[in-house]
């Protein structure tokens, strides 16, 4: 088995995947990056040499991708569940079945899928870190975001009820509940060009600022790391002083 841990991030060209890969790296990780776009050999390429020693994957059945992984390396010590999809705004008069089902697909069930797979390897060796990484609009509360929030409370329960199952092998399940985090995905440039727009983003947020993806990555790492091996079941936000844990 390999000496260096390993971890896996989903969804890896969107959120916090390659700011997370980056910090993991720094502190020696080997990472395995799983995303749609890496189906396509110049994207693939493109992150692979941004990030020299990242491996990117193109999707598959998640039972096939652990494989992959363990057939490289041996081991998964880390799964980052860095699942992103669209915000979608309107009012629940407007919401059709299709998107919600949409937006838990890409939200919950393929989180649940790929920690499913990954959970009796990390079961059998008795380590494992699995990160949700989430939202804290479920905390607050957003009105006119009645899809999204469910998704994102779904997994946050679903992370804290894992935290509970897989203590005794000494697996730590955590989610990262952010909101305001500098990211195209959510709050892209023109948007936050625009000063009316800019205005009444940051009139919401006590610090009166985006939070940067490299501080969000730092508490990715350290959760993911060794240091914090008596840190399970909490959710943590991540989100200027906006949302508060309960």
């Amino acid at each position: 088995m390999s000496q260096k841990r390993v971890a896996l991030i989903t969804d890896f060209t969107h959120f916090l995947g390659a700011p997370a890969a980056r910090a993991m790296m720094a502190e020696g990780v080997t990472i395995f990056g799983l995303d749609a776009g890496f189906a396509d050999a110049a994207t693939r390429s493109k992150y692979e040499a941004e990030l020299p020693g990242m491996v990117a994957l193109a999707p598959a059945k998640p039972e096939a991708i652990i494989a992959d992984i363990l057939a490289c390396t041996g081991q998964l010590d880390i799964l980052v569940n860095n699942d992103a999809w669209p915000a979608m705004r309107g009012p629940i008069g407007e919401a059709t079945d299709k998107d919600l089902h949409e937006t838990f697909e890409a939200l919950v069930f393929k989180s649940f899928a790929i920690t499913r797979a990954a959970a009796p390897h990390m079961k059998a060796r008795k380590q494992g870190k699995i990160l949700f990484l989430s939202s804290a609009a479920p905390l607050n509360g957003i009105p006119n975001y009645s899809i999204y929030a469910a998704a994102r409370g779904a997994a946050n329960s679903l992370a804290l009820t894992l935290a509970k199952e897989l203590a005794a092998d000494n697996i730590q399940v955590n989610a990262l509940a952010f909101n305001f985090i500098e990211s195209p995905d959510y709050f892209p440039a023109s948007l936050m060009e625009d000063a009316r727009s800019r205005e009444k983003i940051l009139g919401n947020i006590p610090m009166r600022r985006l939070g940067k993806p490299e501080e969000a990555a730092a508490l990715v790492a350290f959760i993911a790391s060794n240091k914090a091996d008596f840190i399970t079941g909490q959710l943590i936000p991540v989100a200027g002083g906006w949302a508060t844990a309960r």
